[in-house]
């Protein structure tokens, strides 16, 4: 029998409390965390027994036999609102803000930005998902769109996508309140301060929200998880994402992934490693962080990239630290792989203290850097390691 993780923080805020206790059976779409504070529900994405409950994980000796065609579904709700609270709908784009707390808002001279940039290199879920699954889009745009009363919605995408363009394009002839944006091939196009700026021509100031000019945005696959709430009464149980990198099949995209599914079973999918291989990257190249073979994949889960070995560096290293790609904790991390030493680190210079918070003043705009890179180099450093500045 196989045991599987199910991690009790996949959202922004604490960890979740387990509401299932060991000797259990659950089936696949049962609660079995429910937020502590600032949090969203969590289900079983497999059927099983419950081995244990921590502070970190539910961990499942999962059912020989799996249909993942079923699941509980979530108690019927009153609103949509409630129906996105109890499936446990999060952000599957990035940090896992909870998305009915995002959509508790009324903007009625505003716009709601369906976010398709996908803008990490190697990732091509979010692309597919849009091709494939077109109408279901459109109508998570109109479910969002009613329930922020937003009278205007917007389906962001890069332009490079041509065909899709095309295709989102003839689709959305009919609904006058529905348009779409072609954004620029640049990284960071899908953070959300940049497709604001991009689509509504307004810069948020740092720290600054959404809703406070009139926006909300919500990735393409949090939007498939709010219609599924909505129409099919399925909790968020699956994910969407890419696998790619050292693999022997190259950019390949997985639908509808269990929760708590070991990465090392994806890689297998694939065909295994192509040696040599490095480290495995959970999300894209620019904001992932490090995981093992039995990493568990969660709701926010983006990608699984194989590396290539670290190369050796024994030369000191200054970190250009920005927000927009590795934190110094990540370059710090990599640095340390590759055998070097970090001697001094500075911020880009469109970093603004709000908050307590460093926030890029700018994203996508990157400045020159030559004052910042000359303060390293005074500070002993030999060679530069910068998060994501294009300069």
């Amino acid at each position: 029998m196989t045991q599987i993780l199910i991690p009790l923080k996949q959202h922004v805020g604490a960890p979740c409390r387990g509401v299932v206790k060991a000797g259990e059976d659950v089936k696949r779409g049962q609660l079995i965390a429910e937020p502590n504070g600032l949090g969203a529900k969590i289900h079983a994405s497999f059927s099983g027994k419950v081995v244990d409950v921590s502070e970190e994980n539910v961990v499942l000796t999962i059912d020989e036999e799996q249909d993942f065609s079923s699941y509980v579904p979530i108690p019927e709700t009153e609103s949509m609102e409630q129906a996105v609270e109890e499936a446990g709908v999060v952000g599957a784009g990035g940090a896992g803000f909870p998305t009915f707390l995002k959509l508790a808002c009324e903007i009625p001279n505003g716009m709601f930005i369906a976010n398709g940039a996908e803008c990490e290199a190697l990732l091509a879920h979010n692309v597919k998902q849009m091709s494939e699954q077109i109408d279901q889009l459109i109508r998570g745009v109109k479910y969002c769109m009613e329930m922020t009363k937003a009278p205007k919605g917007v389906i962001a995408v890069k332009g490079k996508h041509r065909q899709l363009v095309m295709r989102l394009i003839k689709a959305t002839e009919a609904e006058k309140a529905i348009s779409v944006y072609q954004l620029p091939d640049i990284y960071p196009a899908g953070d959300e301060r940049m497709i604001i700026r991009e689509v509504m021509e307004i810069v948020l100031e740092p720290g600054q929200i959404p809703t406070e000019v009139g926006a909300v945005v919500d990735n393409v696959e949090t939007i498939k998880r709010i219609v599924e709430a909505i129409e099919d009464r399925k909790p968020f149980i699956d994910k969407d994402l890419t696998v790619s990198g050292r693999v022997k099949q190259k950019e390949t995209v997985f639908v509808d992934v269990p929760i708590g599914t070991p990465v090392k079973t994806l890689i297998n999918n694939v065909g295994g490693y192509v040696e040599p291989h490095g480290e495995i990257v959970i999300g894209g190249p620019m904001t992932g962080r490090s995981g093992e073979e039995t990493t568990p994949i969660t709701k926010t889960s983006g990608g699984v990239l194989v590396a290539m070995p670290f190369p050796q560096e024994k030369r000191k290293v200054g970190l250009l630290i920005c927000e927009c790609g590795g934190s110094a904790e990540r370059m710090t991390e990599i640095v340390n792989n590759m055998g070097a030493e970090v001697v001094a680190s500075e911020r880009c210079k469109r970093m603004v203290e709000v908050n307590g918070r460093y926030r890029c003043a700018l994203p996508g705009i990157c400045p020159g850097q030559a004052k910042t890179v000359m303060s390293l180099k005074k500070q002993g450093a030999e060679v530069v390691m910068t998060g994501s500045c294009s300069d």
